[in-house]
């Protein structure tokens, strides 16, 4: 594996690096061209908020597979472009939660005991002693802290303060339960109730446009308490910055700790310079020794993890991606990389929907890594851009394709255990089903093609026909192999009736060899047999 570190990391993730036997560079401060003309000869980059990975950056990737933020936020680095060039983009959001959960906490302290600015007054040696009070503070117990973003710093922060006694609220609408930590932290879905409810609001977001400005002026004015502390560790936008500023003047507000801005470095004029009750400290969240160096190693960790064994941790555009299965769970992603393969020659008009549908006790929780990985394959074969199970959804969506998950209570009809279903419909009504599953052995097992049943593992050579239900085709058939000099290896047969009376059949045949086109043809020409399409499939799984 060869990795690209374009930004100064800790010597302990180097260390990590050289006793993987990873093949590093070290270039420190390259430009966006020079980036750019390197990044290809790499399978990795490991990037902290110096390097921009720009779309340019990314326009001819070469060989490079992932990009590991050492650090939280990945705003220098472009994700649409990674993700629509099938780059796994991690971070390493974990190593820095204990540093970022103290560094708000300590925000919330100062600013409730007013410690910078009283520690300004008697350094400066203006404090008049006998005037101290005007330093005088609040009491954090019994008030009521209000986390924004119970996500792991929401959480971290949430069970120091029951710790310290506050009383805790929590405002997540992606976190279902009506409560947290054991039932201590109420859930509250109204934004503005929950505003209306607390002496302290932390926010713990990861910003964008679902939570830009989301303590806005017209909430500042007219929803919170007048004693209210803001803290803001997590992004600068989530904070209408200058209607803060106002709201403090105003004495709308009690006072804010700022940790992050709108624009890094703020501006010399910026409206929350020179005020009381304000704390103000220049994106140190995550700035300790011992953060500085998780997030380094843990960034080495997850590249090497990810180029060796496919393993995927901190991913920011997976999407719930899983590669690093269990034993028992493997056979599944190999089964629906399988039934991908063979539904792609069935489907010659197109996609509109791909669908996979899972029952059982192990699949449901893969669907989204099981359809990914059949998807790539049902796609591969008709596209010319490179495509993987990182950039499939762009893919497909980029070209009006929806693909969904369904997860069934029960496996269909005559069928039991874990069940992986992968369905493609066309613009044009038409429409393949392929159900599988795995046994005992670890072996993929496909059950149905469209509504004919077998059980056939796919693999090889396999050539799939169509024919009329007649005397004498499989005969013909076999006859038009060996005439090729083409070996049949084996052969499933299956029939069905159709709704007008009439019987057809799919044969699956496996052949020692690849079939020449020309006996393909000769087989489409027969009398009776409607369809003939090949494909060539991994060996038997061992």
């Amino acid at each position: 594996m060869r990795i690209l570190v374009a930004d100064k990391l800790a010597e302990e993730g180097l260390e990590f690096l050289k006793q993987n036997q990873a093949d590093f560079d070290a270039k420190i401060g390259l430009k966006e061209d020079e980036l750019a003309a390197a990044v290809g000869a790499y399978d990795a980059l490991i990037v902290r908020s110096g390097a921009k990975v720009t779309a340019k950056v990314l326009q001819n990737p070469g060989n490079l597979k992932a990009i590991a933020r050492a650090g939280v936020g990945v705003d220098n680095i472009d994700l649409e472009a990674a993700t629509a060039k099938g780059i796994l983009v991690l971070n390493t959001a974990e190593a820095s939660t204990l540093s970022t959960a103290e560094h708000a906490l300590a925000l919330m302290l100062s600013l409730a005991r007013k410690i910078p600015q009283a520690h300004a007054s008697l350094r400066s040696g203006q404090l008049e002693w006998k005037k101290r009070s005007q330093y005088q503070g609040t009491q954090l117990a019994g008030k009521t802290l209000g986390v924004v973003g119970l996500g792991r710093i929401g959480r971290t922060i949430a069970a120091r303060a029951l710790a310290m006694e506050m009383n805790v609220l929590a405002y997540d609408p992606f976190f279902t339960s009506p409560t947290a930590l054991e039932g201590k932290v109420k859930l509250i879905r109204d934004f503005d109730e929950f505003l209306g409810q607390v002496d302290v609001i932390t926010f713990h977001v990861p910003g964008g446009e679902g939570t830009r400005h989301l303590l806005n002026r017209e909430r500042l004015m007219n929803k919170c308490r007048p004693n209210l502390l803001v803290v803001n560790d997590a992004r600068g936008e989530v904070v209408d910055e200058i209607a803060l500023a106002d709201a403090i003047k105003e004495k709308k507000i009690a006072g804010a700790a700022i940790d992050v801005y709108a624009t890094e470095p703020p501006v010399k004029d910026h409206p929350l310079f020179g005020l009381e009750n304000v704390v103000l400290t220049p994106h140190l969240g995550a700035s300790t020794d011992e953060a500085q160096t998780a997030v380094s190693v843990d960034a080495c960790k997850a590249i090497v993890a990810y180029l060796r064994n496919g393993e995927i941790r901190g991913a920011v555009n997976a999407g719930g991606l899983r590669l690093d299965l269990p034993a028992d769970e493997r056979p599944f992603a190999e089964l629906a990389r399988r039934i991908g393969a063979l539904l792609a020659p069935l489907c010659d008009s197109g996609y509109k929907t791909i669908t996979l549908r899972a029952s059982g006790t192990r699949v449901p929780k893969l669907m989204n890594t099981l359809l990914r990985l059949a998807a790539v394959e049902l796609l591969k074969p008709h596209l010319d851009t490179d495509i993987n199970v990182i950039n499939v959804e762009h893919v497909a969506r980029s070209r009006g394709i929806e693909m969904v998950t369904v997860h069934e209570p029960n496996p269909p009809a005559g069928l039991v255990g874990d069940v992986v279903g992968v369905r493609a419909d066309g613009p044009d009504g038409q429409s393949h089903r392929v159900l599988g599953t795995v046994y005992a052995d670890g072996l993929p097992r496909v059950l149905r093609i469209d509504g004919y049943s077998m059980d056939m593992i796919p693999e090889g050579n396999m050539v799939l026909v169509v024919n009329q239900d007649q005397p004498g085709v499989i005969g013909v058939v076999g006859s038009s192999f060996g005439d090729a000099n083409v070996n049949i290896a084996d052969m499933v047969i299956s029939r069905e009736l159709g709704p007008d009376g009439k019987a057809t059949a799919f044969m699956v045949i496996k052949t020692d060899s690849q079939p020449p086109e020309s006996l393909l043809n000769r087989l489409r020409a027969r009398p009776n047999i409607l369809k003939v399409k090949s494909l060539i499939l991994p060996p038997r799984p061992r």
